[in-house]
C-alpha cells in the first residue's frame, strides 16, 4: 500500500510560485534523523529493489525500504554511531570467482567507513576502516560524505570520503578497496579537492562512465574533479552557486542514453536545481514537497509497475524519505 500525500505548499522562486510535485510514496519514519539515501537495483527483479537510507544519530542505522516505503527489518543495519552518508556499487571482486554488490557508508563517531554486501547485508570490513588517520584537528577526522567509484579501466572500486571540516586543499580522501589473501582492506591513494572554507563538504556523487566526481562546497559551488587517480588533482569546474539560496546539498546523477542531469538540493529554498550533466548549464528548479533536504539519489531504470520511469528519492526533514516516479520531474521535456 502506498502512502498518499496531499501537499498544498508553494515555494516562491525568482518571483514565481513553484507548484509542488507530490511524492508517490513517503516512507515509514526512522527513529531519529534521516540524511542520505541510495538505491540498489535488484538484478533479478527490479520491482524488488531496495532503497537504503541513513538515520544520523548516535544510536543510528542504515534503514532498508521496499518500493512501498515499508521498512525491511531483516536488511536494516542497526547499532551504528552516527551514520552520515551512504552509496552503492555493483560487482566488487571478492575473489577469482565471486563478485558482490556493496553498500558503503560513513560512521562519523567511530571515525570510519563501513562496507557490507547487498542484499544479504553481511559486513565485509571486520568492523570498519579508519579514515583521516593523519588528522588531529577537531572534526577534521570525522567522516561525513561518501561516494563510490568503479573504474571502467581497472574495475577497482574506490570510496571518496569527505569530512566535517578540512583544509583548503586536500579536503577529500580517496581509498581503494582491496580484497586479497589477508581479507578486505583499504589503501589511501590520494588527497584532493578544493574547499572554500565557507561551510563544509558533504554531498559527493560520481559519474562512473565519465569518471567525474561532483561535490557540494556548500556555501560556494558544485565542484568537479576526475575520479581516476591517474588523471591528476586539477579542478575541472566550479559552478552553480548563484542558483542556491544558501546550502548546496545532496547531488544525484540521472543518466539517459543521450542525455544526463544533475539534481541538486537547494536546501533552504526547499527545492531542487537541475543542471545539464554535459555543460553544467542550469535547466530549471523544482519543488518536490520536501523540507530541508540533505541527500538524494536517482535511477533511470524502470523498477517494475510502481516506478516504470525510474525513481528519485530525497530525504525529508520529518524522519522519512520521499519517492517520486522520475517522469514527474519532466527532465526530458
Amino acid at each position: 500500500m502506498r502512502y498518499i500525500v496531499l501537499v498544498v505548499l508553494l515555494v516562491v522562486s525568482c518571483g514565481k510560485k513553484l507548484p509542488v510535485i507530490a511524492p508517490d510514496v513517503i516512507t515509514e519514519k526512522t527513529l531519529h534523523d534521516t540524511d542520505d539515501p541510495a538505491i540498489w537495483i535488484n538484478p533479478n527483479d527490479a520491482s524488488k529493489s531496495i532503497v537504503f537510507g541513513t538515520d544520523k544519530e548516535t544510536d543510528g542505522a542504515i534503514y532498508a525500504f521496499d518500493l512501498d516505503g515499508k521498512i525491511i527489518k531483516d536488511q536494516t543495519i542497526r547499532g551504528l554511531k552516527r551514520p552520515n552518508n551512504v552509496d552503492l556499487e555493483y560487482g566488487f571482486q571478492l575473489n577469482d570467482s565471486t563478485k558482490v554488490d556493496v553498500i558503503a557508508f560513513t560512521e562519523r563517531e567511530r571515525q570510519q567507513i563501513r562496507l557490507f554486501s547487498v542484499p544479504d547485508m553481511k559486513p565485509l570490513d571486520n568492523g570498519g576502516f579508519k579514515v583521516f588517520e593523519d588528522n588531529t584537528e577537531p572534526e577534521a577526522n570525522l567522516p561525513m560524505g561518501i561516494g563510490l567509484y568503479k573504474s571502467p579501466k581497472t574495475k577497482d572500486i574506490y570510496a571518496i570520503v569527505g569530512r566535517k571540516t578540512g583544509p583548503e586543499l586536500g579536503y577529500l580522501y580517496q581509498y581503494k578497496f582491496i580484497s586479497d589473501s589477508l581479507g578486505i582492506h583499504t589503501e589511501l591513494v590520494r588527497k584532493f579537492g578544493e574547499f572554500s572554507g565557507k561551510k563544509e563538504i558533504e554531498a559527493i556523487a560520481i559519474d562512473d562512465k565519465n569518471g567525474v566526481v561532483y561535490y557540494s562546497d556548500e556555501g560556494h559551488c558544485i565542484r568537479t574533479y576526475y575520479a581516476e587517480p591517474s588523471k591528476g588533482d586539477e579542478e575541472i569546474s566550479c559552478f552553480g552557486g548563484e542558483y542556491f539560496k544558501a546550502d548546496i546539498e545532496g547531488i544525484a546523477i540521472a543518466k539517459y542514453a543521450d542525455k544526463g542531469f544533475l539534481i541538486v538540493s537547494n536546501q533552504q529554498a526547499g527545492t531542487f536545481n537541475i543542471f545539464d550533466l554535459k555543460t553544467n548549464a542550469f535547466v530549471k528548479e523544482l519543488n518536490l514537497g520536501t523540507l530541508e533536504t540533505d541527500g538524494c539519489d536517482v535511477t533511470t531504470v524502470a523498477l517494475g509497475d510502481k516506478f516504470p520511469n525510474g525513481l528519485f528519492v530525497s530525504m525529508n526533514d520529518e524522519m522519512n524519505f520521499f519517492f517520486h516516479d522520475l517522469a514527474k520531474l519532466k527532465l526530458l521535456e
